[in-house]
């Protein structure tokens, strides 16, 4: 399985440029070493001072990369040799440039509180402002309560942006998980539904191929008749079947009669009204199929919106689709809303027409071709 990572946005992008930036603090410990280049201690400490700002960088990537991946905080197995190889190399450079050296400090508490659990962070970072102002007062380095300032500033600053970075953590993962959950529900309802849509003209086609089958062996000439019978049905239904699933395929909201009985079953036991549905659609010619299909559609619509009803009951003929309920109809006057007026127009085009009739109490729409 891929990992998964996040897009990166403007701050991800350049987090590790801002970073950068703030090396500027040790070109003092540069300039120091180049101050004595003619001497080992100074050609070490511009060593280990360019040394520790690549480490320091390498740290920053690293932790990007987490970041992309919607890792908080990384293994301590992963994190602690950059730790390690920055304390080492802050050691060479305080033991080789002496006081400018201490500058490495900062960046080693803004480290640890990247890295390390909070506490844990805190923890280090009064530590190391402790013995700085300690080990300055033994070295007799004057007051550092500037590079104190600093330790406790930097990382004061970067515990609010883990902060910040770990609510934008927990968002992304909640956003992630719901597309998830959606994609996992439409999933299930597509199955649901290619289920339903498939489901019963399989079994039927597979019946009437074994009857044709059995007719065929007999060999008498009304077996065959029947046979011949049974095939043309065999043909009829395997083509609607095909351009159902095709329907489900290429446009997955597109009509098909068995999706809209499956999706009508599905509305109606949500709005808990007891639904009465034919199990499949296949008496229903070809070219009745979609006209049906918004027939149901229009008619269940109209049951879950408007009526109020307490049950429904949909039927299919080879000549008409009726969807009943016991319920107080719809709001608007018989043939005046929208949705039956384009309901007409498509019964029109096949011949085909529209009833609505009132009943005391409920509501009928029929679409009818003689």
């Amino acid at each position: 399985m891929s990992e998964r990572r996040t897009p990166p946005n403007q701050m991800a992008r350049f987090g590790p440029l801002f970073a950068a930036v703030w090396l500027f603090f040790l070109l003092d410990p540069l300039l120091e070493g180049w101050a004595h280049r003619d001497e080992a201690s100074g050609i070490v400490g511009m060593l280990a001072t360019i040394a520790f700002g690549v480490v320091y960088m390498a740290l920053w990537f690293r932790m990007r990369e987490d970041r992309l991946r919607l890792v908080e905080a990384s293994p301590l197995r992963f994190t602690a040799p950059y730790l390690g190889a920055l304390a080492l190399l802050a050691v060479v450079m305080v033991l080789s440039l002496g006081e400018t050296g201490m500058a490495s400090v900062v960046y080693i508490a803004v480290a640890c509180m990247m890295v390390l659990p909070l506490r844990v962070a805190a923890v280090v970072v009064v530590l190391l402002t402790l013995g700085s102002v300690a080990l300055s007062a033994v070295e007799d380095w004057g007051s550092q309560l500037g590079l104190a300032f600093g330790i406790v500033a930097a990382s004061v600053a970067i515990f609010g942006m883990r902060t910040v970075i770990r609510r934008n953590l927990d968002l992304l993962r909640a956003e992630q998980e719901n597309a998830d959950l959606a994609i996992e529900n439409e999933r299930s309802r597509f199955a649901r539904d290619l289920h339903d849509i498939l489901g019963h003209s399989l079994t039927v086609i597979t019946v009437k191929a074994e009857l044709a089958q059995r007719l065929l062996d007999r060999g008498t000439e009304g077996d065959v008749e029947r046979a011949r019978t049974e095939l043309a049905d065999l043909e009829r239904l395997s083509r609607d079947a095909l351009a159902d699933v095709r329907r489900a395929v290429e446009g997955y909201r597109e009509l098909t009669l068995p999706g809209e009985l499956a999706r009508a079953r599905t509305a109606l036991a949500a709005a808990e009204i007891e639904a009465e549905l034919p199990n499949s659609a296949d008496e229903v010619p070809t070219d009745l199929r979609e006209l049906f299909a918004w027939t149901v559609r229009e008619g269940v619509t109209n049951v879950l919106r408007h009526s109020g009803a307490s049950r429904c009951r949909v039927a299919l003929s080879p000549t008409a689709a009726e969807v009943r309920d016991d319920g107080a109809g719809p709001t608007t006057p018989s043939g005046s809303g929208s949705g039956l007026a384009g309901l007409r127009e498509r019964a029109g085009a096949v011949g085909a027409t529209v009833i609505t009739e009132q009943l005391e109490p409920g509501f009928v729409l029929r679409v009818v071709r003689a």
